[in-house]
């Protein structure tokens, strides 16, 4: 028979806690969970009554962890780390061609090159399922936390990832971020200074957005006003249309822009000094010892390596 200690400490009632010590909002916390918020509360008091100590504390309206709080969000992280650590190792005894594989990419990417791997990828191994999920900078974040997905496609360095530890990167392609307009006086400029754009109305990623993030930094260390932006769009296609449509300003990666901009009125310039960075497969530390996972990245760098991928992208800025 179960202890009544045992029921308290089940995986929900740990993941309510998790969910609330985030969020510091019993109505935030309660909304992405799919429960009411008395639920919630009585719920962390039972966890509360048995640790025999008050996890939280308010003052005003602002919820705080108190010193026991701390302690079980350090041992609930611990004990989420050893499930995850042990479901990476019964797995990588698995079969490298049978299996799920969920691979979150950055909604903002140019999602082609990955769409036609996976139908590459089924071709060759029908037995492997393949998840694919655009997803926010964000979200991506939160599901590798999770291990709710396997692999993640976003942009690197990222400032706003404070815990590298447990996690591996492998790069897919090195980026650089393009300038472009509409405007003719500039069509022959090959190089931009931040400082020449500010004179337009922008259209962006919106805040807090990876590209965006970067940018409004760049202009905050050169001391620049940001200009104004009179739109934000998450897909680089409806900002690449909206500045043709709109003689707007915007800047998205190479990768998009050149194999797009073809004789479509759309004028492009290299930042000076470079804006550089790189795409690359982010994943928890082992899980490319899984044998599905490390099939994969193995194929997708095959791929890369028949389509010439990167050397087309090279040709085609030339």
């Amino acid at each position: 028979m179960k202890t009544k200690k045992e029921n308290i400490f089940s995986s929900k009632t740990l993941s309510y806690f998790l969910q609330l010590a985030e969020t510091m909002s019993y109505t935030q916390a309660a909304n992405i969970l799919g429960i009411t918020q008395p639920a919630l509360t009585q719920q962390i008091k039972k966890l509360e009554r048995t640790v025999g100590a008050p996890l939280f504390y308010s003052v005003g309206k602002k919820l705080h962890l108190s010193d026991a709080g701390y302690t079980m969000l350090d041992a609930t992280h611990q004990i989420y780390g050893i499930l995850n650590t042990a479901l990476d190792e019964i797995q990588q005894s698995t079969s490298a061609t049978q299996g799920e594989i969920t691979i979150g990419c950055l909604t903002t990417l140019e999602e082609k090159i990955f769409f036609d791997f996976g139908l590459e990828y089924y071709k060759a191994n029908k037995d492997v399922k393949l998840i694919i999920q655009m997803l926010t900078r964000k979200e991506l974040w939160e599901r590798l936390e999770s291990n709710t997905i396997d692999l993640a496609v976003m942009y690197l360095p990222d400032k706003n990832i404070k815990n590298w530890k447990p996690y591996e990167t492998k790069k897919v392609i090195s980026e650089k971020l393009v300038f472009i307009h509409t405007d003719e006086t500039m069509a022959k400029r090959k190089k931009v200074k931040l400082k020449d754009t500010i004179d337009n109305n922008w259209v962006i990623y919106p805040p807090t957005y990876y590209l965006n993030d970067v940018l409004t930094d760049l202009f905050e260390q050169e001391m620049i006003t940001k200009p104004n932006c009179v739109a934000y769009y998450s897909k680089p296609d409806r900002i690449f249309n909206f500045v043709k449509e709109t003689n707007t300003y915007s800047a998205l990666p190479n990768s998009f822009v050149i194999p797009h901009n073809k004789d479509q009125g759309v004028y492009t310039a290299d930042f000076e000094p470079a804006i550089n960075f790189d795409l690359a497969f982010v994943y928890r530390k082992g899980k490319d010892k899984i044998p599905r996972i490390e099939h994969l990245l193995k194929s997708f760098d095959k791929y890369l390596l028949e389509k010439d991928y990167i050397t087309r992208l090279t040709e085609l800025e030339k």
